[in-house]
């Protein structure tokens, strides 16, 4: 892997390689863009196949985050962190500490917050050596689980997209199919059961089906089922890539928005939808409630406040909508257009102002 190369065309600032031999430790900082801010990001600890491999997830994941963060509307570029080894097998406190002195050497350059692999408890251990670590345990003013913040979220941008689709952002009657009832999707229902919404639901564990039958009315049917199955608005909320070659032509919904990171397997499937008039709701934006409720913290975490800033998820991905029809193009690319356009803007507000003040020095 030529990462130099990578990283140019990319438009990488930094790459970070941490290594500390007595705790075990072999982690990767990615910082992709700063324009807005800081970096923000995750730290995901896996069992990667080679090196290559994590450093190129690592770059992956971080100009995401760039993306998620300017979409939001946050003042805070993207990063992320992969260290590699068995989260379940390979964690020591000695690892994480190491790591956190590596943040603090980065001095506000990149904040950190829990990802696959990682937990709470972990930024915890980083937050003995740096306070760049957000999503630390409520006893340290933290947000505590974000969960429910990014359920909220999702709703919110649901609505936006039940508007585009049929004229109306309110979701009562409307017939919701959820993919995956784990900790987000559970808070989603009961927001979509509280407002009259007719559930169906799927999950591989059986007891959180269970539970929504229970509490919401859901109707309950199999993994592969909830792709045909009639409803109004398809919500994936589980795994990645459920958008592709074999569902695309099973799925009856008008309108697709879910919580689930990656929902197209290639960026071939969010044409395919705009051809067919699906309206798709970019998951890093209608999902992105979770960052916007722990780079509140960064400010001394006010829930209320955090709480009304993810309430503009509708308003983003209205904006979204309105950039597909202005450029007339599928959504996931008027998402991206949305992110690049407000980074831009933010460069050349820069540059203008470096300028004019070259212009004030010279003239004395």
């Amino acid at each position: 892997m030529e990462i130099f190369k990578y990283m140019s065309k990319y438009d990488y600032e930094q790459l970070v390689m941490c290594h500390d031999e007595a705790s075990g430790l072999k982690a990767i900082i990615a910082i992709h863009d700063t324009t807005l801010g800081p970096a923000l990001g995750g730290t995901r600890m896996w069992t990667y196949g080679s090196e290559e491999e994590a450093i190129e997830d690592a770059l992956r994941l971080a100009k995401g985050m760039t993306y998620k963060n300017a979409a939001a509307g946050l003042n805070l570029g993207g990063g992320k962190t992969v260290i590699i080894g068995n989260p379940r097998e390979d964690k020591n406190e000695s690892m994480f500490r190491a790591f956190g002195r590596y943040i603090q050497g980065l001095n506000g350059r990149y904040i950190t917050a829990e990802d696959v692999g990682t937990t709470v408890q972990d930024m915890d251990v980083i937050h003995e050596e740096t306070d760049y670590v957000t999503g630390i345990s409520p006893a340290f003013g933290s947000s505590g689980n974000p969960s429910p913040v990014t359920a909220y979220g999702v709703y919110r941008g649901m609505k936006a997209a039940a508007k585009e689709g049929f004229g109306s952002d309110s979701l009562e009657g409307k017939t919701i199919a959820v993919q995956g009832v784990g900790n987000v999707a559970y808070h989603l229902c009961r927001h979509l059961h509280e407002e009259g919404a007719h559930l169906i639901v799927t999950d591989i564990n059986e007891e959180a089906v269970q539970k929504a039958v229970d509490e919401f009315g859901a109707q309950a049917v199999g993994i592969n089922e909830i792709y045909s199955v009639d409803c109004d608005i398809y919500a994936p909320c589980a795994l990645g890539a459920t958008i592709n070659d074999e569902t695309i032509p099973q799925i009856k919904a008008k309108v697709i928005a879910g919580a689930a990171n990656n929902q197209l397997k290639e960026t071939k499937h969010g044409d395919i939808l705009h051809e067919k008039g699906v309206v798709y709701t970019p998951d890093y934006v209608i999902n992105a409630g979770g960052v916007i409720n722990v780079a509140d913290e960064l400010n001394g975490y006010n829930k209320d406040r955090a709480m009304k800033r993810v309430e503009t998820i509708y308003d983003n991905v209205t904006r979204v909508f309105e950039i597909a029809r202005r450029d007339h193009i599928p959504t996931y690319k008027a998402a991206d257009r949305m992110a690049e356009e407000r980074i831009e803007s933010m460069r050349k507000s820069r540059s203008q102002f470096l300028q004019n003040g070259h212009h004030i020095l010279s003239r004395r």
